[in-house]
């Protein structure tokens, strides 16, 4: 069984512990007043958990591939029976849960559901969409081409992908706050542009 072996649980370890130690340090600095100011809206703030869960699940993913193709630490493909259990699989289970929860009105993000869950299940589609789209490639060719010329065509969802996450965000507000915190430029002028609507 897949499950029981470490290097299944190498990926998801890794991009969880990512994940909460960026939350973290948003949620215990001065970060937490800028992200709060910028994210009022819970529309954005979702749209950029999920690019956030995108683009950290991406550099894993591509790291350890990478790794397990140059046979570089202990790293190697998970296999069941014989058979290479591609990333996609996981990607395409975790986004059926995640519509199904959904469904249910779990973390969608409604007046009933918890913000908590909200945000931990939009960052949790952004890395099904990552698992996913890694191997677009994969799904369009019925064949495993990651890494033949074929393989450009993941390159290319993903990249489509990310632009319509960065488009969706829209975070120049809180990267605009971002930056004006760390250069000593906060305060109530910061708090006006937002006010203001830009």
């Amino acid at each position: 069984m897949p499950w029981t072996h470490r290097a299944f649980w190498i990926a998801p370890g890794i991009i969880l512990t990512i994940l909460l130690l960026l939350s973290a340090i948003v949620a215990r600095t001065r970060l937490r007043r800028v992200y709060r100011e910028r994210f009022v809206e819970p529309r954005r703030e979702r749209m950029f958990l999920a690019a956030f869960g995108y683009f950290v699940a991406i550099a894993v993913v591509r790291g350890l591939t990478l790794a397990i193709h140059w046979n570089i630490g202990p790293f190697h493909d998970v296999s069941m029976g014989g058979r290479h259990i591609h990333h996609l699989v996981w990607g395409i289970l975790l986004l059926l849960l995640l519509g199904y929860a959904w469904l249910l009105e779990i973390g969608n993000g409604s007046k009933e559901s918890s913000p908590w869950m909200g945000r931990f299940m939009s960052m949790l589609y952004g890395v099904a969409a990552a698992l996913t789209l890694d191997e677009f490639a994969l799904w369009l060719n019925l064949r495993d081409v990651y890494w033949a010329r074929e393989g450009r065509e993941s390159f290319e969802a993903m990249s489509l992908f990310a632009a319509v996450l960065c488009a969706g965000v829209a975070g120049r507000p809180f990267l605009h706050g971002i930056f004006r915190e760390l250069t000593g430029r906060g305060g109530k002028r910061g708090i006006a542009y937002h006010e203001s609507g830009h």
